[in-house]
Order: structure tokens, then sequence, then C-alpha cells
């Protein structure tokens, strides 16, 4: 299995940062077809071959996943997407 880990600062404090997460996980659903739940402030995701949690901060946004072997394949693309959907709803670095 291979791991995604992607951490992102940004100035939106909590209320702000949880909305603009759930947006990200809107995107991602609708383009990697995955589902995501609330568990306090982490969003757990999954979808066949992958399953993770954004966790929302304050100050900071961490997403984690593990990609099955299949879906290893397209980390690239996945982290590209990750970091681009980060960049507009959190603020680029």
């Amino acid at each position: 299995m291979a791991e995604l880990r992607i951490r992102r600062e940004h100035g939106l404090g909590l209320p702000e940062a949880r909305k603009a997460a759930q947006r990200v996980a809107d995107e991602l659903a609708g383009a990697f077809q995955m589902t995501s739940a609330w568990d306090g402030d982490i969003l757990r995701f999954s979808r066949s071959g992958v399953e993770g949690a954004l966790s929302v901060t304050a100050d900071h946004v961490e997403v984690v996943a593990r990609l099955g072997m299949l879906v290893a394949m397209l980390k690239p693309q996945i982290e590209a997407r990750v970091k681009r959907d980060f960049d507009e709803h959190f603020g680029s670095v």
C-alpha cells in the first residue's frame, strides 16, 4: 500500500477551514467517487482501494490516505489534484 500525506497551513480559522474541507471533499467525491463523513474535526473518506482522513485544525489541514495497489499507480495524479484543491480552498503556500 502506498501512502499519501499532504499538510497545508492556513489562516482561515476552524469554522471556515471545516467549510473549505467539505468543499474539497465534495470535489474529490465527484472526481474519484469517494464517500466521506465527519468525525469531530476529522473528515474520513473512502472508496474501493482508498481509505483516509482529512484533519482540520484552526491553523492547518492534513490529509493522510492509504492507497491500494491499483490506485497507487494514480498517486501522482491524486496528489496533484489534492494540492490544487488545497491551494484553491486554503490558499497557496
